[in-house]
């Protein structure tokens, strides 16, 4: 089973792949950034952001769940996605 979440960020497209037996992924604008590699029932990838005047925003998520799959986004630990 894979399930996939999305967000735009500011320009930036951020996208987690969670899938039941490679693991979960993170990717920022295509680039593949962290991963999980097997079977957790709960996960945090880490990333980063590279914005237009030098300055870097950490991205963190928290993945898992026993009979669903839930995920949380967070910006410098502001949290988008899902929205409030």
């Amino acid at each position: 089973m894979k399930k996939t979440f999305e967000v735009t960020y500011e320009g930036h497209h951020i996208q987690v792949v969670n899938t039941w037996f490679n693991g979960e992924r993170l990717y920022v604008d295509g680039t593949l950034q962290d991963e999980q590699v097997g079977f957790t029932l709960r996960g945090i990838l880490t990333g980063s952001l590279k914005r237009s005047n030098g300055c870097t925003e950490n991205i963190k998520v928290s993945i898992g769940g026993m009979f669903t799959v839930r995920c949380r986004i967070f910006v410098d630990n502001v949290l988008i996605y899902p929205e409030n």
